[in-house]
């Protein structure tokens, strides 16, 4: 059976991964550290999807990246990467990358974690395996730019019109709109559902494990 998609690219926090609550715990404990104004938790988390600088960019117009990365640097290299605990997947996650997988279909991951970040949560996920390609902020620049995007399609040669990005934030939604790219959004992560229907996806769904049904009811749309 024919399918309409040959690349899938998945966001990781909030998309694969619940992680919402502990990239807020753990940026609170960093503006602690660095001594930054109070931040709500609520002003943090519409954040995440975002490269880190242009989230503190957004928290602290007043401070530039000058200021900020020398501190920043020294709290990241006391910490570690194992002072940060890796969060769960949501529910049914590796069945469905394992069941798109099976069908032939090419995944990859678009995310606004580091490099360093992302390696450490494929690693302790136990995902790895089934991403062909990734792309973090650390190899281009930060969503909603389409340089991601763009760089794997061009890495596993797919036509924007045959791929697919999803994502819980209105930055991957953008992202892939800003790349010529499909994309559907899921309802548990950072944004809700009408912050993500303004950058037009194909569907809202409730979260990943939702999306093969999703794929077979559009199959010939």
């Amino acid at each position: 059976m024919s399918r309409r998609f040959d690349l899938i690219v998945f966001d990781w926090d909030g998309t694969l991964s619940d992680s919402t609550g502990r990239i807020v715990d753990a940026m609170q404990d960093a503006i602690s550290e660095l001594g930054l104004p109070q931040r709500q938790n609520h002003e943090i988390a519409t954040l995440i999807g975002l490269g880190l600088w242009e989230a503190l960019a957004v928290l602290f117009p007043e401070h530039s990246r000058e200021q900020l990365e020398p501190q920043l640097l020294a709290y990241q290299r006391r910490r570690g990467p194992a002072g940060f605990e890796q969060a769960p997947l949501f529910p049914q996650v590796e069945a469905t990358l394992s069941q798109l997988a099976g069908e032939g279909v090419t995944l990859a991951v678009a995310t606004g974690k580091g490099r360093q970040g992302l390696e450490t949560a494929l690693d302790a996920s136990g995902l790895r395996h089934f991403f062909q390609a990734t792309r973090t902020v650390d190899e281009a620049p930060s969503k909603p730019a389409p340089d991601m995007l763009e760089e794997l399609l061009w890495e596993t040669d797919t036509p924007a019109e045959r791929a697919l990005m999803i994502g819980d934030s209105e930055y991957d939604l953008a992202m892939a709109r800003n790349a010529r790219v499909a994309s559907v959004g899921v309802l548990c992560g950072v944004h809700d559902a009408q912050t993500l229907r303004r950058c037009e996806p194909l569907g809202l769904l409730p979260h990943v494990a939702e999306l093969p049904a999703w794929l077979d009811s559009t199959r010939y749309r």
